[in-house]
């Protein structure tokens, strides 16, 4: 849009906001129910201050966090993964992240032997941001979650406790986006004092996407969401959707009650993001997520149980 008379830019960026999406739900972006996310780069040098604004907010949004060079080394090293596979298409520059017409690209491809990944989400810098919060020294699971979103719907709301339950829940996600993600591309979004409402949402906390009734037949696949609707879900349980035109260098992070979930691809390419997950040395950690071999929805991650 720079090269739009400002008063075109202000009339495209309000056509694009007036059909934001999540999970096919078209949002009501009215100011009571639709808002920015709170930056906290302010408080940045200040761990305590970043403690009682993640007690406040529930989550920490962190602009320019890391080197924006850093980000975009990891972004190239995606999307080359991503261009061997054939899942970019050929038309376009690599760069552009546009799919190919009939393949998709698998999230799994892009961690390992990735040092540039390892740098960012494993880096002494992230790492010390935690051992701060945390007041302590910290470990991080081994797990890293790999997102390559196409064009299309977004992940539908949901807390982390119900993936990542087997240990400590003085957990946080680090969210990371590899490119500058802005809302018609599918950001993530943060429910408004979400993590304040842990009583009203006790039994869905308590769950395990990964145990099932052994005595009521084999195990079927849990999503693990709170809902398929974030429109009705915020009308339930009150405050507003936050997001915001992410760019390279960002970080939002945020606890395991915190409920989420992203807004659709509107755009032709790719988003490239990553989850990690960080909590004190001290405190038991889920099995699930430790070692050379961690798998999500994996055969041994399941617990049968008599129900």
């Amino acid at each position: 849009m720079e090269n739009l008379a400002p008063n075109d830019q202000i009339g495209e960026m309000n056509s694009i906001l007036a059909g934001l999406t999540s999970s096919g739900k078209t949002l009501d972006l009215g100011p009571e129910n639709f808002g920015e996310l709170r930056r906290s780069d302010d408080v940045l040098p200040d761990p305590e201050a970043l403690r009682t604004r993640l007690q406040e907010d529930g989550y920490l949004y962190v602009p320019g966090f890391f080197p924006r060079d850093q980000i975009a080394r990891v972004r190239r090293e995606f999307l080359q993964r991503i261009h061997q596979a054939g899942a970019l298409h050929p038309d376009y520059p690599i760069e552009a992240a546009i799919p190919a017409p009939q393949n998709r690209a698998n999230p799994r491809q892009m961690v390992p032997d990735n040092a540039a990944l390892l740098g960012v989400v494993f880096g002494e810098s992230l790492i010390d941001f935690y051992r701060g919060i945390f007041g302590g020294e910290i470990r991080h699971f081994d797990h890293i979650w790999s997102r390559v979103v196409a064009p299309g719907h977004g992940t539908p709301p949901h807390a982390d406790a119900v993936y990542m339950n087997r240990g400590t829940l003085k957990l946080l996600t680090a969210w990371i986006p590899y490119g500058d993600v802005t809302r018609e591309i599918g950001g993530l979004m943060i429910l408004e004092k979400s993590h304040q409402q842990q009583e009203r949402m006790r039994s869905y906390l308590a769950g395990d996407v990964d145990t099932y009734c052994a005595n009521r037949g084999p195990y079927k696949h849990k999503s693990g969401w709170l809902s398929n609707n974030p429109v009705t879900l915020r009308e339930r349980f009150g405050g507003r959707w936050l997001t915001t035109n992410f760019q390279m260098g960002d970080l939002l992070t945020f606890g395991m009650a915190t409920v989420h979930a992203s807004l659709d691809n509107q755009s032709e390419c790719y988003r490239l993001s990553t989850d990690t997950r960080y909590q004190p040395a001290t405190e038991p950690i889920d099995p699930r997520w430790v070692g050379p071999n961690t798998e999500e929805y994996a055969e041994r991650n399941r617990i049968g149980k008599i129900c």
